[in-house]
C-alpha cells in the first residue's frame, strides 16, 4: 500500500449485516484497521470481525469498562467519545483515524483515500469529511449534497416547503461532518465532531473530496421504529440547537416532530417523512435541478460477501 495508512473507530449496536456491512466497505476501501468497539453483545459480530485480521474488535462488557477505570457512562455519545480515545491512544497502527458511526460511509471523489490525505500538508492534525445524506425508501443509491451555511437556509426552504425553515441543511442528522485525526499526538481525546488536545479543540482543514455517506434515514417503518429514541436521546433530542434563531420562530426538529406527533398524530410524522426523507421521482427531481443529488452506489451486499463469506 502506498501512502499513509489510515483506519476507523467506530461504537457499534445494530443487527448483524449492517455491522458487516460497515466493516466490509471501509476493508475494500483500503482500510488497513478497524477499531470496533460492541457496545451491547453480539457473538456473531464478535466472531466475524475477531476472525478478520485487519479487525481489531473490543466488547464493552463489565470487564472492559472496569479495565478503563470508568463506569459505563450512560449516555451513548460519551461511550461513544471515551472509546474512540481509548482506540486513539493504542499502539500505533494508522497515520490516520477517523471516528465515523456505523450508518457512516466514506466516499472519496478521487480515491484511492490514502493518496489525499498523503497530499494534506504535514502541518494538519486533523480534515474534516462533509456528510451528503441518504433518502429514504428506494434503492439506497440517491443522496443530498451538503450545503454550506452562507447558502443554505433559503434553498432549504426551497426544497421542503412545509419544514425547510426548521431543518438545518435540510438533513435530519449532523451537517457538522467527522474527523480523521492524525495519530501519534499526546494530550488527544476525540470527540463526535471534533478532537482536543489538552483542552483546546484541534483545528481542521476541509477534506472537499471526500463525502460521508450517512445513511440516516431508512424506510418509513425502521424510521419509525427508531423515532422515539432519537427523539429522546439521539439526533432529535431535545438539548440541540434549531436551524434558526428561536425569537425568529425556529424550532429544533424535537420541538417540531414533537408538535406535529400532539397535533397530528402518525399523519402527521408521515407527511414529514414524505416530504423531507423518502426517495421520491419529486424529491430527486428538486435535488436534481439545483445540483444537490449525488449518485452513490456503495455495493454493500457484495463488498460483505468478499470479506466475510462464511458469515452471512
Amino acid at each position: 500500500m502506498t501512502g499513509p495508512r489510515w483506519g476507523l473507530v467506530a461504537t457499534v449496536k445494530a443487527p448483524l449485516t449492517d455491522i458487516l456491512a460497515f466493516a466490509a466497505y471501509h476493508l475494500d476501501l483500503g482500510a488497513h484497521r478497524l477499531y470496533i468497539y460492541l457496545d451491547d453483545p453480539h457473538p456473531q459480530a464478535f466472531a466475524a470481525l475477531k476472525a478478520h485480521p485487519k479487525v481489531r474488535v473490543t466488547l464493552c462488557d463489565d470487564a472492559y469498562w472496569a479495565r478503563t477505570g470508568k463506569t459505563r457512562p450512560a449516555k451513548h455519545q460519551v461511550r461513544q467519545c471515551v472509546n474512540a480515545t481509548h482506540a486513539y491512544a493504542r499502539r500505533v497502527e494508522v497515520d490516520w483515524l477517523a471516528h465515523i458511526d456505523v450508518d457512516e460511509f466514506l466516499w472519496p471523489q478521487t480515491p484511492p483515500l490514502a493518496d489525499l490525505l498523503a497530499a494534506l500538508p504535514s502541518d494538519t492534525l486533523a480534515a474534516r469529511v462533509r456528510p451528503i445524506e441518504a433518502l429514504a425508501g428506494g434503492d439506497g443509491t440517491a443522496f443530498k449534497a451538503f450545503l454550506p451555511s452562507d447558502t443554505r437556509r433559503h434553498l432549504v426552504e426551497d426544497l421542503y416547503p412545509t419544514f425547510g425553515r426548521h431543518i438545518r441543511g435540510g438533513f435530519l442528522s449532523h451537517v457538522a461532518g467527522k474527523l480523521l485525526m492524525r495519530t501519534g499526538l499526546a494530550g488527544v481525546e476525540l470527540r463526535i465532531h471534533n478532537a482536543m488536545q489538552d483542552g483546546a479543540q484541534i483545528a481542521s482543514t476541509e477534506l472537499a473530496s471526500v463525502d460521508l455517506c450517512h445513511l440516516h434515514a431508512k424506510p418509513w417503518e425502521e424510521w419509525r421504529a427508531t423515532y422515539r429514541y432519537r427523539l429522546e436521546k439521539g439526533s432529535y433530542r431535545a438539548e440541540l440547537p434549531p436551524a434558526i434563531p428561536r425569537n425568529d420562530g425556529g424550532m429544533n426538529l424535537h420541538d417540531l416532530l414533537t408538535y406535529l406527533e400532539q397535533t397530528e398524530g402518525e399523519k402527521g410524522l408521515r407527511a414529514f417523512f414524505d416530504e423531507v426523507c423518502a426517495d421520491t421521482p419529486a424529491l430527486r427531481a428538486r435535488l436534481d435541478s439545483r445540483g444537490l443529488l449525488r449518485q452513490r452506489d456503495l455495493s454493500l451486499d457484495s463488498k460483505i460477501q468478499r470479506h466475510f463469506p462464511d458469515f452471512r
